[in-house]
């Protein structure tokens, strides 16, 4: 492939789960791809485990701490360095916000048949949650992702099909947002602003930290997972129309098997990635700043 016409991706938080899925099926593709994790050793174990597949050439990993602006710093020097454009970034670092026990989550999943949105089971039951956490679950799912993307927007602007796929869950849809003042916010794609969606956010971990969740109607658990993933669909409409040149949308890419789900999920790693994959290779001209639950545009 020429060098004009060459591609390039990065995607986050991909050593293991649906992103390592996600860089193995880019690189298929011929797309040089910046496999990122935020232990070395799991990136290069994983980067290794490509090089079985006959990738080799077209994967390479780089450190990355998506609460870390230094560390984003270093991966857009890298790929500036390396490519001189971004092609394609994919959004998934992130964590749970909670502490679950994997048994009891499995076995009230399998109980419950497990409804697309996670209808049926009793979160609470199964999960334990802390200020602590939340503020780091805040801080990874969605200002890492708005971190990472400001980083990157400068490369992306210089490819002529630039895409943004973040990684979402239908548990950040506003159905399960019970504060009226913060759903509004959330779901005016016309006027919604990163100050407006950073004012939510701050009022959430406020009223976390006051123990009044209940009382200011926020979701229950998992609550700062609910709301950092409603805070990266705002977010993602923000950049759609900000950017009318790239291509963004964010996506539920299932109930895949994972770690996150405690391996109960009912889609594999492949399966969960082709969603992701279809968004980052969509044609020029094709919708942005949509919701997509697996392969299908959904409500926000």
């Amino acid at each position: 492939m020429e060098e004009s016409r060459k591609r390039y991706a990065v995607v986050t938080g991909s050593n293991q789960g649906i992103e390592f899925g996600t860089v193995k099926q880019l690189a298929s593709n011929g797309i040089m791809t910046v496999l990122t994790a935020l232990d070395e050793k799991k990136g290069i174990e994983a980067v290794e485990e490509l090089k079985d597949s006959g990738l080799s050439d077209l994967v390479v990993y780089h450190q990355l701490d998506v609460t870390d602006p230094a560390s984003i710093a270093s991966l857009a020097d890298f790929a500036k360095t390396q490519f001189g454009k971004l092609d394609i970034l994919v959004n998934n670092a992130g964590v749970s916000g909670t502490i679950t026990d994997p048994d009891a989550f499995r076995n009230a999943v399998a109980a419950a048949g497990m409804a697309k949105d996670g209808g049926g089971v009793n979160w609470s039951e199964l999960m334990t949650q802390t200020y602590d956490l939340a503020e780091v679950c805040v801080e990874t799912n969605y200002y890492g992702a708005r971190k990472v993307t400001k980083a990157l927007l400068p490369l992306l602007l210089l490819s002529d099909s630039p895409r943004i796929v973040n990684l979402t869950s239908s548990m950040g849809t506003l159905k399960h947002i019970p504060n009226e003042w913060a759903k509004v916010v959330l779901s005016d794609a016309e006027n919604v602003t990163e100050e407006k969606v950073e004012e939510v956010l701050s009022e959430f971990l406020k009223d976390f930290k006051e123990d009044m969740l209940e009382t200011k109607g926020w979701p229950p658990t998992p609550s700062a997972y609910t709301l950092s993933k409603a805070a990266l669909n705002a977010y993602t409409r923000i950049v759609a129309k900000k950017y009318p040149k790239i291509c963004v949308n964010c996506v539920d890419p299932g109930f895949v098997k994972t770690d996150m789900t405690c391996n109960a999920g009912i889609l594999s790693i492949d399966e969960g990635a082709t969603s992701v994959v279809r968004l980052a290779m969509t044609p020029n001209g094709s919708p942005s700043g949509l919701y997509f639950y697996v392969q299908e545009v959904s409500p926000f």
